[in-house]
Parts: structure tokens; sequence; C-alpha cells
């Protein structure tokens, strides 16, 4: 009897770590993915402008 109630605590603490597991993974996946979604979103920001800074449309007269 003892060694079944062995059992189910070692096979409860199994499915407790392999379920934090599992959690850490999508909270990882989440992250990486917050992370493109933001790359992107900056990067179509940027893409919008034509000009870099600090070029000027017309050369000054001598």
């Amino acid at each position: 009897m003892f060694e079944l109630e062995l059992h189910h605590a070692r096979s409860t603490e199994l499915f407790r770590r392999a379920e934090a597991e599992r959690l850490a993974r999508e909270a990882v996946r989440g992250r990486r993915a917050a992370r493109r979604e933001e790359a992107a979103r900056r990067a179509a920001e940027t893409e919008t402008h034509t000009r870099g800074p600090g070029r000027d449309r017309l050369t000054r007269a001598a």
C-alpha cells in the first residue's frame, strides 16, 4: 500500500513539473512573438520615411 501512495505522489509531482515547464515554454514563445511584432511595427514605421534625417531637399546657393 505504501508503494502505491509513493507512486501516486511521484506521478503527481511529475505532472506538476511537466505543467510548469509547458507554462514556461509558452511564456517564452509569447515574449518572442511580442518582440517580433514590436520589431515589425517599428520597421513598418521607419519604412514610411523616404528621406533620411539631415538631408536637405535643395542645395544651398553659393
